[in-house]
């Protein structure tokens, strides 16, 4: 399991800028390594977020987003306390959900 997403949320008025950095190798699977052998792919596929359990966004990724990617979204309606988590999916089935809280 990759370690823990860290994820900031912060309200300003009646929205919330949820910021997040995943820890993913994100490899294409057109690299090679030392020995000219190719390293096969594994990246993130899907990555949702739920605001207070709600689903309020769903991405669908490829090979070409870079290593530890970083995503940042707007959620409507949150304020602080509200609680916030995003989960990703990669190829190979691994799979992490991290939460935080709006302040």
């Amino acid at each position: 399991m990759a370690d823990p997403m860290r994820i900031r949320a912060q309200a300003s008025g009646d929205k919330a800028t949820v910021r997040v950095l995943m820890s993913h190798e994100m490899e294409t699977g057109q690299r090679k390594d030392a020995s000219g052998k190719l390293v096969p792919a594994w990246f993130i596929t899907e990555v949702s977020a739920q605001h207070n359990g709600k689903p309020v966004m769903t991405a669908q990724w490829g090979p070409a987003v870079s290593k530890n990617p970083f995503l940042q979204f707007v959620v409507k309606g949150a304020k602080a306390g509200d609680k916030i988590s995003v989960t990703w999916v990669d190829n190979k089935g691994d799979k992490r959900t991290d939460e935080a809280t709006v302040s």
